[in-house]
């Protein structure tokens, strides 16, 4: 038997022919940098998955973990706590917004997405309002892969063949090549497509509405900034038709955007928040949801008595070992101020590089960026329809870069903790694999 078989193995999000004709496997991991198991280092300008916020291979989380599982490796948490659990939601509310003070475990993303969902809904009931039993997301967001996530995807490969909810309506995407390519930052144009609100809820009526579910920055769409000002008409609008605004913050949380997470960063406060991913720094699976307070005590306060007041949850969710990794990584967040990066010499580093890359490499059509998140887009190459993104993902990995092609896009979400000198080895890497592919 070979060392390292994956036939056995069923991967996610894979084209398993291809991989089984060059598999590419990595071994081993620390700071920035992967290992293949033919001894290449690889760059990590994705941070894994978006998650690897603090690197790879952190001794105190590792020792954080190892000390929980020989003192408490698990607790039921229905009907029972945990210590690392509830020091965990009581640290982690000293940074997100103002009323929003608790913190409902789950295993992931996904999980925490379908958990949110549930809590709109559950709140409009414990109001009486249960004819509130719509959504609204937004084209090119990506929320997860259970039910209730896949029927949000505003990504139509992510919910071709799979039974979804109908009563779902969409936003229109954010990108806009044409009057915002190239912007640093924030977009000055499109704001007003947060009015397409206002025209879902004169078609369907507000008393049908629950909630309305976005990425403050989309993620897997192609990394898009909001607009300047897009946000803030989405609270507005919300506010005003008694619409459960939800945050996911699953890709944005956690220092990406420059502070801990993006409803800070814009000063735009949802009334639910999702997270994941840096929650951990991906070393071990954890998801969150962060709720306002009013949420919480109106579904506790109309409840039966003697019983569950939200009949929700997970086997894993507060696990004490996750926690215990998630006490460690917020310990080494708040050490190294990596929550209070906005402005700082590193982002505004990646942000030069990133767009130096208009100059040299002509194929390009767009460059986005904020925080530490980058967007790329391509044009039409007849070579690759439709799927230049993916071309260039393939040569870059085999130069010792990991970037992230979708389409014609590529994303790039480097850990919080790569240096100056690596963003500029990713710069060169990806400009020589662009025009080894595309020339």
């Amino acid at each position: 038997m070979p060392q390292h078989d994956p036939s056995n193995w069923w991967m996610p999000f894979t084209d398993h022919r291809q991989f089984q004709h060059k598999p590419r496997i990595f071994t081993a991991a620390k700071g920035s940098f992967l290992t293949t198991d033919d001894h290449r280092q690889v760059l990590d300008i994705t941070a894994g998955l978006w998650c690897m916020n603090l690197g790879h291979g952190r001794q105190e989380v590792a020792d954080a973990v190892s000390q929980q599982l020989m003192q408490l490796d698990f607790a039921p948490g229905f009907q029972f706590a945990n210590p690392q659990a509830m020091r965990y939601a009581k640290r982690i509310c000293q940074h997100t917004p103002d009323e929003i003070n608790k913190v409902f475990y789950t295993n992931d993303g996904s999980s925490a997405v379908d958990t949110a969902l549930k809590m709109a809904y559950a709140w409009h009931q414990a109001k009486g309002q249960g004819t509130r039993q719509r959504f609204v997301s937004r084209m090119g967001g990506y929320h997860g892969i259970n039910i209730g996530g896949t029927s949000m995807q505003g990504l139509a490969n992510n919910r071709k063949g799979f039974p979804v909810l109908d009563c779902v309506d969409f936003l229109p995407h954010l990108l806009d090549i044409e009057h915002n390519a190239f912007t640093k930052g924030l977009p000055d144009h499109g704001a007003d497509k947060a009015d397409a609100l206002n025209d879902i809820i004169a078609f369907r009526g507000a008393e049908n509405i629950a909630a309305v579910i976005i990425e403050p920055i989309i993620g897997a769409g192609g990394m898009v900034p909001p607009p300047k000002g897009y946000l803030q008409k989405i609270r507005q609008i919300c506010d005003e038709h008694g619409i459960v605004l939800i945050f996911d913050e699953v890709v944005t949380g956690f220092g990406r955007t420059g502070a801990a997470f993006a409803a800070n960063e814009f000063g735009v406060t949802p009334d639910i928040m999702t997270s994941a991913k840096g929650i951990t720094g991906g070393f071990v699976p954890l998801g969150a949801v962060f709720v306002k307070d009013h949420i919480y005590q109106t579904i506790v306060d109309n409840a039966p008595d003697n019983g569950p007041e939200f009949f929700h949850g997970t086997t894993y969710a507060g696990h004490p070992v996750s926690c215990a990794a998630a006490n460690a990584c917020l310990d080494i967040y708040e050490r190294e101020k990596l929550f209070e990066q906005s402005g700082s010499a590193l982002i505004q580093h990646w942000q030069d590089t990133l767009h130096s890359l208009r100059e040299a490499l002509p194929q390009l059509v767009d460059i986005r960026n904020y925080g530490l998140l980058g967007g790329i887009t391509f044009a039409q190459q007849p070579r690759f329809p439709g799927n230049a993104g993916g071309a260039v993902h393939n040569t870059c990995f085999d130069r010792g870069l990991l970037c992230r092609g979708i389409g014609n896009h590529m994303v790039m979400s480097p850990p919080l903790t790569i240096t100056t000198q690596e963003i500029d080895v990713f710069a060169a890497t990806f400009i020589d694999a662009v025009r080894k592919t595309l020339n």
